[in-house]
């Protein structure tokens, strides 16, 4: 995460949700800063770690870090949630198509990987509700001289292997193979 949305997200918790500004305790000594809170938080979620990992690091106890945890979550769903958890616009649309043909992939609106979305859950993930239901965006782009009206991701190879789903080549054979496995695994 970029150091300016951090930033961002730290100065909209600690002024406007309670948990997340600094207090100080019965003794007048200041408890945990708002950085502290937020870091934790957002080291447990992207990395996976047990809420004991960051004790040493940032000096809370696995009981606050899932205070801080619980508490991100909710207040990110409340503070950015209309933004960010809705289906995408033709705007968002278009410069997603445009980051894909940037990085050499017509017609691709995004990367899925285990790590983002687990495949356990994939039927269940509102991410991919619409191309379930047979309404994936629609677009138009060509490739070698072929229009093609369907978006799509690029994946692993965990993935289904559904119209909208690209997925890696495990063992490239050939230039353009190797090529084509290169430019997806720096996407």
């Amino acid at each position: 995460m970029n150091k300016p949305l951090f930033m961002h997200i730290v100065d909209r918790l600690s002024n406007e949700v309670q948990f997340f500004r600094q207090k100080k305790d019965g003794l007048g000594r200041l408890g945990l800063s708002t950085l502290q809170k937020c870091t934790a938080a957002i080291r447990v979620l992207a990395y996976g770690f047990t809420l004991d990992a960051v004790d040493e690091y940032l000096r809370l106890g696995s009981t606050t870090t899932r205070l801080c945890v619980e508490n991100f979550v909710k207040a990110i769903i409340n503070l950015f949630g209309d933004e960010y958890l809705r289906r995408p616009t033709p705007v968002d649309l278009q410069r997603l198509l445009h980051i894909g043909k940037f990085h050499g992939f017509s017609g691709m609106i995004g990367s899925i990987d285990c790590t983002l979305n687990d495949i356990n859950v994939l039927d269940r993930s509102h991410v991919f509700d619409d191309i379930i239901n047979g309404q994936a965006p629609h677009v138009n782009f060509s490739v070698n001289e072929k229009e093609y009206h369907l978006a799509y991701y690029l994946t692993d190879g965990i993935y289904p292997k559904w119209a909208t789903f690209i997925q890696y080549i495990p063992i490239p054979q050939g230039p353009k193979a190797v090529l084509f496995a290169q430019r997806q695994e720096a996407v």
